[in-house]
């Protein structure tokens, strides 16, 4: 198996990674159980109060629910607006890698060549690295919120616990990194340049090239000497001297007659 069928196998379970890691992170926002609280008031009677990001819901056993939505965006906790804003970027964020991969990927053949393929599937890791930490931080930080308050003695209001679309959350962020990672790293290894490369080597100075304005600029410590091509004086050189040796040529041969 060549190395192009391995990167290509590499890309294709990335991709499936991450497109699932996207898919557990979307279906967490319209989910209720974010946080939930049981509380039994009678025997036969008890209420569970469960919430998300966007409304408090309540239910009994009976299987009577109520949820209501959240009053005022104005009035509502920063944490509350930093989770939704975070999750919305997760979500949009991850749509548009697996758009980049789709196009990058060296199964599709959308692309120019290897080398801009190469640096699209790039892009899309790097944009599935940012929807995973986004959504790593969005779950972490009502999960934060809610142990903190649990295990505070002096917290008089409603306790809740941990609801199940967190622990749903941070799996598919843990897809979301783990492909991510996998992809920028392989198709940064083949698309971008190292720089521990080898330079090329470059062309020797002609007499075309020495010629330059860079030649004849005055040097920092001297404003007297000039830099004129060496070149030019070898060749000046040789031709004075080769005319010397013409004329003492020249000289001996009368002086001989």
């Amino acid at each position: 198996m060549t190395q192009r069928m391995v990167v290509m196998y590499m890309e294709i379970g990335c991709l499936v990674s991450c497109l699932c890691g996207w898919i557990l992170v979307c279906s967490t926002l319209p989910t209720e159980y974010w946080t939930f609280s049981e509380v039994g008031s009678i025997v036969l009677t008890t209420s569970n109060y469960y919430s998300n990001l966007w409304k408090d819901c309540i239910s009994d056993t009976t299987g009577v629910s109520d949820c209501k939505d959240y009053p005022s965006m104005l009035g509502l906790p920063v944490y509350l607006h930093g989770c939704r804003a975070l999750a919305v970027c997760a979500v949009i964020t991850g749509f548009f890698g697996s758009v980049l991969t789709l196009v990058g990927m060296k199964c599709t053949k959308i692309g120019g060549s290897e080398l801009a393929n190469a640096r699209v599937t790039f892009a899309g890791g790097i944009t599935y690295l940012v929807s995973g930490c986004c959504a790593l931080i969005t779950y972490s930080w009502w999960a934060n919120k809610v142990v903190r308050e649990y295990l505070d003695p002096h917290f008089r209001a409603q306790k809740f616990e941990l609801g199940a679309a967190l622990f749903v959350g941070w799996g598919g962020s843990v897809l979301l990194l783990s492909g991510g990672t996998v992809q920028s790293y392989f198709s940064g290894k083949e698309g971008l340049p190292s720089p521990s490369s080898p330079e090329r080597p470059r062309r020797p100075a002609t007499y075309a090239t020495a010629r330059t304005r860079r030649t004849y600029m005055l040097p920092a410590s001297s404003s007297r000497v000039t830099l004129v091509p060496p070149l030019f004086y070898e060749g000046r050189k040789s031709r004075e001297s080769r005319a010397t040796t013409k004329a003492g040529r020249t000289f001996s041969r009368d002086s001989f007659v």
